[in-house]
């Protein structure tokens, strides 16, 4: 039987980009198992190191908090979160990063994902008045996984970034100042930062430009922090993290490990935090308690930007940097040019003279038992169509060394054919 769908339903119900690419993922993984060379998704690595301290803590509960234990499992938290974890994320905020912030200003949300869906639909949309506002992308290519968040049909607007050469093969990504497509219909701005797909990480400059940009229009700038400082702190260059009344951040306990936890923090001011409040309740009731409980004592000790420090950084940084002498023994030479690797868990490789798309390329490469993401899925928003969109894959780094130097050899094995060289 056929039924007919909501607008909503058809919006929310009718497939989307992101949705593809975690099918793709997850039934490569389930059929091709170990020869399926993973390169496509955001996955954390599993750090041994890491890996412990989880162990440890969950240790610590069973054997010495019981009774906490058994909390975390059988109740409801606030709508909000975890006050202990609340106060605890405030007061880290505050002692590390010199800001002025309560409680108040933080709600916990199932996931990152959840987050910018409340807050794209919070800010941007259908008003009462009739009166539709966008998110305004000030820098093209962005995050798949925002592109269809939206419950009342398209809300983004992007702009196409300054591309700048470093060296032969390296570019980067830079806000486009003067070309910034910001007016009244303009809802709020979003960055992530370091960015997903390009390990883009924006200057403190550009982001103070952002803020000024912002306040001026009184709008929020939201900064999606999911691989940023302080925590995981995946960001190989010094930044500073900035927060102001009119701005919103989120971060996530995914990339230091925990995804199956599902626990997304948007620090905003009270009356954002208030409304995702009301709207966990309405849409999820509660969150997820065991992300929460497990993090807990690692904030208020500090334990855990010792962490992230220490270790996590390190870690994906000698990645990163093995993953690019990869790219130069295995790829010809003249095929390709790479962003700069910043941050985050990905190489972003741009292809000018590839004579097909990258969406043909990802299909050829797919039959050879290799998963990576064409860039046209991270392009949406633009007014007018652009070859660069066509010319751009990701590729993770995150997964086991042998894993992506077999899927960058035969990347390289496929541009040989493809162009002649």
């Amino acid at each position: 039987m056929q039924f007919d769908f909501s607008k909503f339903g058809r919006v929310l119900g009718g497939g989307s980009g992101i949705e593809q690419l975690m099918d793709d993922l997850g039934y490569a993984l389930a059929e091709g198992g170990e020869h399926m060379r993973m390169l496509g998704g955001g996955n954390p690595a599993t750090i041994p190191e890491v890996a412990e301290i989880w162990r440890r803590e969950m240790r610590r509960l069973l054997d010495k908090e019981p009774q906490r234990f058994d909390r975390m499992l059988a109740n409801y938290d606030p709508c909000r979160g975890n006050p202990s974890f609340l106060r605890a994320l405030a007061d880290m905020f505050n002692r590390h990063c010199g800001w002025d912030i309560t409680p108040q200003n933080i709600a916990v949300t199932n996931g990152g994902q959840t987050a910018f869906f409340y807050l794209f639909n919070l800010l941007a949309g259908e008003f009462e008045s009739g009166h539709r506002k966008h998110v305004l992308l000030p820098v093209s290519p962005e995050y798949i996984g925002y592109a269809n968040q939206s419950a009342t049909g398209p809300t983004f607007r992007a702009a196409k970034p300054q591309l700048d050469m470093l060296d032969d093969v390296t570019f980067k990504y830079r806000v486009n100042f003067d070309e910034l497509p910001i007016n009244d219909d303009t809802g709020l701005i979003c960055v992530s930062r370091p960015t997903n797909p390009s390990g883009n990480v924006l200057t403190d400059d550009e982001v103070r430009r952002l803020s000024d940009l912002a306040k001026q229009h009184r709008i929020p700038l939201v900064i999606d922090n999911a691989y940023g400082a302080p925590f995981p702190n995946i960001v190989f260059d010094q930044v500073t993290p900035i927060w102001d009344a009119h701005i919103v951040l989120t971060f996530s306990l995914s990339k230091l490990g925990l995804p199956g936890t599902r626990t997304g923090i948007v620090v905003g001011p009270t009356g954002i935090t208030a409304a995702i409040n009301s709207m966990n309740a309405v849409v999820g009731l509660a969150n997820g308690n065991i992300g929460q409980v497990l993090v807990t004592p690692l904030v208020e000790n500090d334990e855990l930007l010792g962490i992230c420090q220490q270790t996590i950084r390190p870690f994906y940084q000698q990645k990163s940097r093995q993953a690019l002498q990869w790219l130069q023994e295995l790829l010809p030479p003249g095929t390709w040019r790479v962003h700069s690797s910043e941050g985050a868990l990905f190489l972003w490789l741009w292809f000018p003279d590839l004579p097909i798309a990258t969406a043909e390329l990802y299909q050829r490469l797919k039959q050879r038992g290799v998963l990576i993401v064409p860039g046209e899925y991270f392009f949406f928003g633009l007014e007018e169509p652009w070859d660069h969109a066509h010319q751009c894959i990701r590729l993770t780094f995150s997964m086991p060394e042998k894993t992506v130097r077999e899927g960058m050899a035969i990347l390289g094995e496929e541009l040989r054919q493809l162009m002649g060289s």
